[in-house]
C-alpha cells in the first residue's frame, strides 16, 4: 500500500471522447473529477488525421486537434487532468480502490471506465509507417471511407465486421479488394453472401499482405502473397483498411467487472452501470457495435449523470 492514499469523488480512467465528455459533465455537477489520460492520451482519435462526421465541425477537424479542444473544455470546468494510467483495481469492497502506475493508491466514491478498445493491426513495419503518417491505413471504414470515394482500396479480414466494412466501402469506392488469409470466411453465411454478390468487391482467398507500398507520404499499392502458391503481386490502391478486430482495454477490471467473451464490459441496458455499484463504463470499452466518437461522447455523458445520481442516493 502506498504511503498516502488520495480520496476522490469521481475518478475517470481514460481520455478519449467518452472520458472527456464524462469529465465535462462531472465537473459541471461539482463532482471534482480526476481524469487519468492512460497510455494513449486522447484515445484512438489521435491516430485519425481528419474527422468530418462529428457534429459542430462543418469544415472538419484533425483527431489530435479535437482531443486538445475536448481536454481544454474539461479543464475549463475544473477537471484535474493527469498523466498516468491505472494498473490495478480492487472493487471488492464499499471503497473503490485504483492504483496508478503501480504506486499511487486512490480511493474513489465513483469510477468511470473509459479505457476504450485498441484496433488490431497486422504489425507490418510498412503498415505502421503509413498508419502513423495518416497516409492511407485505417481500421475504421465508417470513419475514413469517405476520403476514398471513387478510388481503389484493400480491406483485410474474414469476419462479419470485415464483410460489413467491405460492403460499406463498396458504396463509396470504385473497387474493393478483400484479402482473406484462409481458404474460407469466418463470417456468417449471410454476410459472406452479401460481399460475394457485390459487383465491385473482389475476394482473394488464401492471400495475405506482404507489404504496404507508398511514396513516403501516402499509400500507392499493396503487395500481396498467395499462401498456396507463394506468388507475389502488387495491387495499386490508395487505401488499406484492416478489419481483424478490436481488443477492449479492460484486462485490469476482469476480476471484478462482468465482461463478455471478447472482453467488452457488460453494462445494464440503457445505462452506463456495471455490475459493481458506483462503477460506470463509457465508450468503446463497452461498445463493440458502433465505435464512433459521437456515440462514445454520448455514453460519457450518461456515465457522468449516472455517477451523479449514484452519489446523490448515498447522501
Amino acid at each position: 500500500m502506498s504511503d498516502t492514499i488520495e480520496k476522490v469523488k469521481c475518478l475517470i480512467i481514460g481520455s478519449g471522447p467518452a472520458g472527456y465528455t464524462a469529465a465535462i459533465y462531472a465537473a459541471r455537477a461539482n463532482m471534482n473529477p480526476v481524469l487519468y489520460q492512460g497510455t494513449q492520451p486522447g484515445g484512438q482519435l489521435t491516430t485519425t488525421n481528419e474527422v468530418e462526421n462529428f457534429p459542430g465541425y462543418p469544415d472538419g477537424v484533425t483527431g489530435p486537434e479535437m482531443m486538445v479542444q475536448l481536454q481544454d473544455q474539461a479543464k475549463r470546468f475544473g477537471t484535474d487532468v493527469r498523466d498516468g494510467w491505472a494498473t490495478k483495481v480492487d472493487f471488492s469492497g464499499p471503497v473503490h480502490k485504483v492504483w496508478i502506475n503501480d504506486t499511487k493508491e486512490i480511493h474513489c466514491e465513483t469510477v468511470i471506465i473509459s479505457t476504450g478498445a485498441s484496433a488490431k493491426y497486422l504489425g507490418l513495419p510498412s503498415e505502421q509507417k503509413y498508419l502513423q503518417l495518416g497516409g492511407g491505413v485505417s481500421a475504421c471504414a465508417v470513419c475514413d471511407g469517405f476520403f476514398y470515394r471513387n478510388q481503389d482500396v484493400i480491406i483485410v479480414g474474414a469476419g462479419d465486421s470485415a464483410c460489413e466494412e467491405a460492403h460499406y466501402l463498396s458504396k463509396l469506392c470504385r473497387k474493393v479488394t478483400m484479402l482473406v488469409r484462409s481458404e474460407k470466411f469466418r463470417a456468417s453465411r449471410i454476410m459472406e453472401d452479401r460481399v460475394r454478390k457485390t459487383e465491385n468487391i473482389e475476394i482473394l482467398l488464401n492471400t495475405e499482405t506482404d507489404e504496404v507500398i507508398g511514396d513516403g507520404q501516402v499509400v500507392t499499392a499493396v503487395r500481396v502473397k498467395n499462401r498456396t502458391t507463394g506468388e507475389l503481386r502488387e495491387i495499386p490502391v490508395t487505401g488499406f483498411f484492416v478489419a481483424i478486430g478490436h481488443q477492449p482495454n479492460t484486462d485490469i477490471f476482469k476480476e471484478y467487472i462482468q465482461l463478455d467473451e471478447t472482453g467488452y464490459i457488460i453494462n445494464e441496458p440503457g445505462t452506463s452501470k456495471t455490475n459493481v455499484p458506483g462503477v460506470f463504463v463509457a465508450g468503446d470499452a463497452a461498445d463493440h457495435v458502433y465505435r464512433q466518437a459521437i456515440t462514445a461522447a454520448g455514453t460519457g455523458c450518461m456515465a457522468a449523470l449516472d455517477a451523479e445520481r449514484y452519489l446523490a442516493s448515498k447522501e
